[in-house]
């Protein structure tokens, strides 16, 4: 599945963890000041935000795209010398462009964020009456955002039409390295679905959580300093009182609490998806059968299959009832809980609708990017189905047991056809 499309995979993530760590830590200890030799310094200690889509084309923004490329290359480099492979351009070079957009659209969201503070204090004077403008100064300030939703778009759109691509280069990686074997393949229940279907569903979820655990760790490092800036006008937590770094405490309790009740209520989906899989392969496979012969899918053995089908799909419901209330009554509690630790603040009249606003979208951002396993469960449950369904390959070509499924598959299809053997 990895080896297909990245070099020595194992090595490989480790060493891109390692590297991206590495010049994260580089970033935050001098390398943002490296800019200042080339003529782009870091914005001066105590220096107002920039409003507005200006914000990334200024000095540091710059610096940190000719840091990133810089990165990149120095990594891309060292794996073409050191174990070159013929999907390196798109597992490398693609992947980070892929996650540079995803930085951008973060930094853009950040950029939101600061017009949020300015403007809707100034909303919130023109409402009082205590504010004097124009009609061309208040479309000025909505121009602002105007150009930074836009410029978010436009991006989005050009990164999933380069994700959409990049996800079936993979596919084809996968899809021709398994049809090399397809001779020590094709006895495998369900062998073709799994080349032809389970290998696009696959490299798909994996670039989508991949991903979205990359956009969530990128928001979270991008909005947790914005989110410590805004509790000077935090004092205190409901029922807990005054605490050192109220929202930071808040916004990890509240997500510790979602994530842990979302697993343990998931718990057994993945192996129901997995089997939910199977069953549909095989009266899938016994009614390809009949198409071709007189004597396959007949009443008696398809209606024993579908009821295979029917079963699982049941117990499948039965186990999403407690799971989506469990889940949807978090998501429900999550969209009021900013609300909720700021009440003391409102009602001491310690806030105004600026703040208000940028502390509700800085939390609801960080709390969404600790929330990845609790976002992704559905989708990492589907991911773990469909892995097993391609680990069979790979340890058919590595020599290491199947699957137990896999294995009671077979066990069953010796069954049958050794009698048919013997008969004949």
């Amino acid at each position: 599945m990895f080896v297909s499309f990245f070099p020595k995979p194992k090595l490989f993530f480790l060493s891109a963890a390692g590297w991206s760590l590495f010049l994260i830590l580089l970033w935050f200890f001098g390398g943002e000041q490296m800019g200042a030799l080339i003529g782009l310094p870091p914005a001066a200690p105590g220096t107002p935000p920039i409003i507005g889509i200006a914000v990334l084309v200024s000095k540091p923004f710059l610096w940190f795209y000719i840091y990133y490329v810089l990165g990149v290359a120095i990594f891309y480099a060292f794996w073409r010398w050191y174990a070159p492979h013929p999907w390196q351009n798109w597992s490398i070079l693609v992947s980070s462009v892929i996650f540079f957009l995803i930085y951008f659209n973060v930094q853009i969201s950040v950029a939101v964020n600061n017009w949020y503070g300015p403007f809707m204090d100034y909303v919130q004077g023109l409402m009082a009456s205590t504010t004097n403008s124009t009609a061309s100064e208040f479309y000025k300030g909505a121009a602002s955002f105007a150009w930074l939703a836009l410029v978010g778009m436009n991006v989005s759109v050009i990164n999933a039409f380069i994700v959409s691509h990049w996800i079936f280069r993979w596919r084809t990686a996968m899809n021709d390295y398994f049809m090399n074997y397809w001779g020590r393949l094709r006895h495998i229940e369900g062998a073709s679905q799994r080349i032809q279907e389970d290998t696009m569903r696959f490299s798909q979820i994996m670039e989508d959580l991949g991903t979205s655990f990359v956009q969530s760790i990128m928001t979270l490092i991008a909005f947790l300093p914005v989110l410590i800036a805004l509790q000077k006008h935090i004092t205190e937590l409901p029922i807990i009182g005054a605490v050192p770094q109220p929202l930071v405490v808040a916004a990890l309790a509240w997500c510790l609490f979602g994530t842990l009740s979302v697993m343990l209520a998931g718990i057994k989906l993945p192996g129901l998806q997995f089997r939910n899989q199977r069953v549909e392969a095989a009266y899938r496979k016994e009614l390809v059968y009949g198409e071709d012969h007189d004597d396959r899918a007949q009443p008696a053995t398809t209606a024993e299959l579908f009821e295979n089908v029917r079963r699982n799909y049941f117990r499948l419901y039965g186990h999403y009832i407690y799971f989506n209330v469990v889940r949807y009554t978090y998501l429900q509690a999550d969209n009021i809980f900013s609300f909720i630790i700021l009440g003391p603040s409102l009602v001491a009249h310690k806030i105004t609708f600026g703040p208000l606003n940028q502390i509700s979208n800085a939390f609801g951002r960080v709390t969404g990017s600790l929330q990845f396993l609790l976002n992704s469960w559905s989708t990492i449950v589907e991911l773990q189905s469909v892995h097993k369904r391609l680990r069979a390959f790979e340890a058919t070509l590595e020599g290491a047991p199947l699957p137990e499924i896999d294995q009671h598959y077979l066990e069953r299809k010796r069954a049958v056809l050794e009698p048919k053997e013997q008969v004949g």
